[in-house]
């Protein structure tokens, strides 16, 4: 079995030489850029399986960066690492389309920790192509939605919030188990995140069409139906 290859996005040279060597012993083929242009050149040659992405780097901005990957891939899981770490950091993070979001200063454990799991679900979705409901269907193996005929264009986090939906359609989903699987186990249960991104994700599946299939008990959470229960 192949190792994963990393692409690591660093300006800190001390910083990014730790960052390999500790992902190298933990197995994985690693490439490190200390700029935005380098980390685009690396991106447009190589076919990486995650990307550690810093915000603050140089010629092209994380959140820049990380738009421009999302304009061609929406399958590599990407991981912002940044010291900016307040509420409206990460939701600029994630609605450029960032998968995860770590505060520096970090335990190198952790980074691990989020990387084995973005790792373990790519894999777990080989065997799953595809989610429908009514006239909605989800392809994983091209990361598309398509309603009716027509292509929804949805950001990482939409996708995921989507496909957490659909993994458990029919069931009623808490806040907690839904921010657990989208954001991480230590996001703020108490901040208006997941409404705003349900909010995000109905404006493109559901308003435009009859059947709502997002919908909300208020007071218990959230879930994925034809029809309200």
């Amino acid at each position: 079995m192949s190792k994963a290859f990393i692409l690591v996005v660093e300006d800190e040279i001390r910083l990014a030489d730790i960052l390999q060597k500790q992902l190298e012993e933990a197995g994985y083929e690693v490439k490190v850029a200390t700029d935005g242009y380098m980390g685009r050149q690396f991106i447009e040659t190589n076919k990486f399986d995650l990307i550690v992405l810093d915000i603050n780097i140089p010629l092209i901005n994380g959140y820049d960066l990380c738009k421009e990957i999302r304009r061609v891939d929406n399958a590599v899981p990407i991981i912002m690492v940044t010291a900016l770490g307040t509420i409206d950091n990460k939701m600029i993070g994630f609605d450029a389309g960032a998968d995860d979001y770590i505060t520096k200063p970090y335990e190198i454990r952790e980074l691990l920790a989020r990387i084995n799991v973005f790792l373990r679900r790519s894999d777990a979705e080989v065997g799953v192509q595809t989610f429908e409901i009514a006239d909605l269907k989800m392809d994983m193996s091209n990361k598309t939605v398509i309603r009716s005929g027509n292509k929804i264009d949805l950001t990482a986090k939409e996708f995921h919030l989507l496909e957490v939906f659909l993994k458990h359609k029919g069931k009623l989903l808490t806040r907690e188990f839904i921010i657990s699987q989208v954001w991480g186990i230590d996001f703020d249960p108490g901040t208006n995140v997941i409404d705003v991104y349900v909010n995000y994700l109905r404006k493109k599946i559901d308003k435009n069409y009859e059947t709502k299939l997002i919908h909300t008990k208020f007071g218990f959470g959230f879930y994925c139906s034809e029809k309200e229960i």
